[in-house]
């Protein structure tokens, strides 16, 4: 890296506000710079006000400190538009309250920003109207707070967790990464009373501590924790199942689904697909199977009779609305 002392220190700073702590040989790769360098860029932002400390040994690296007044945070141009955008979605509505504190947030943001970087900023702002709906299963901001903090710094936390079923637990695990997706959070974690990995509900935790003790972080089962979570998913026991055989590929139907997961659609040999769909719900079930119904094509289904009188009802309804009659009973 040929930069100028101002850039690299600028570069270093980002580095550290990045990550809880680096070795002196990481930064001085990031930086293509020498081991004394990195040294000397050090006392240079701690001259500046910069809390950074150093420690020694084999461990030894650099960390920002925290719980300290800090001078302003370090973002370069993609960082602020991710930063403004990450706000402006507001997570989704998987968050508890999330909407409003992310408008405060963007408005300070934009306000400490230099003049480039604000511009860019608000004209994210000013182009985007989201429209978030609250998810049914929104996690409570906090819980979600003390989880991140956990997976990055390698902590041991305590919580108390609710399955399916109602029945809480008490767990003490070893948190490595959050998952989100389709207005779900998932936290993967091994759990060291049940000594095995674990996947958990996020908006199903509650009562998380950290306990101050660290652990040495390992790789999920294959490597990969968004694969990890697609497998534990797909081998999940629904309560409700249903198993369709439709008149169209497999690419068309996962579109429509909420939760396309692969190996729950595949093609098979006619040209069509098998869709493979579970929920804890009836209702959640119900509503994967019109998606798929609405497509138009040929479906054939093997489903319990729970589900297949539900949409028997639902089938009588909509004829009954189709002929011009009532939409509901009558109830105000």
């Amino acid at each position: 890296m040929n930069a100028s002392l101002p850039a690299r220190l600028l570069t270093l700073l980002s580095l550290l506000q990045s990550r809880r702590e680096w070795s002196g040989a990481e930064l001085a790769r990031r930086l293509e710079v020498t081991d004394r360098t990195v040294r000397r860029d050090v006392g240079r932002l701690r001259a500046l006000g910069y809390p950074v400390r150093g420690t020694t040994g084999t461990a030894g690296g650099y960390r920002m400190v925290a719980g300290r007044d800090l001078p302003p945070l370090l973002l370069d141009d993609e960082e602020a538009v991710a930063v403004a955008t990450a706000l402006l979605t507001a997570a989704g509505g998987t968050v508890t309250g999330i909407e409003d504190t992310s408008v405060r947030a963007l408005a300070k943001l934009e306000q400490v920003l230099p003049a480039r970087l604000r511009h860019r900023a608000a004209a994210v702002s000013r182009a985007t109207v989201p429209l978030v709906r609250p998810a049914p299963n929104q996690v409570c901001p906090e819980v979600l707070s003390v989880l991140a903090v956990a997976c990055r710094d390698h902590e041991v936390v305590t919580c108390s967790y609710r399955d399916r079923d109602g029945v809480v637990t008490e767990r003490r695990v070893e948190p490595h990464h959050l998952v989100t997706g389709h207005q779900l959070w998932y936290l993967i974690a091994h759990d060291l009373r049940r000594g095995g990995w674990r996947t958990f509900r996020v908006d199903r935790i509650s009562e998380v501590a950290p306990t101050g003790r660290r652990f040495q972080r390992g790789e999920v089962p294959g490597g990969d924790p968004a694969e990890y979570l697609r497998g534990v998913l797909l081998s999940t026991p629904f309560p409700h199942r249903a198993e369709l055989w439709v008149a169209a590929s497999a690419t068309r139907v996962s579109r429509v689904l909420t939760d396309p997961l692969p190996g729950r659609v595949r093609d098979i040999e006619d040209g069509g697909c098998v869709v493979a769909l579970g929920s804890d719900t009836v209702d959640g079930l119900l509503r994967e199977v019109l998606a798929v119904v609405a497509l138009g094509e040929p479906v054939t289904m093997t489903a319990s009779d729970v589900l297949r009188e539900r949409l028997r009802a639902l089938s009588a309804r909509l004829s009954e609305v189709a002929d011009g009659g009532p939409a509901s009973d009558g109830a105000g």
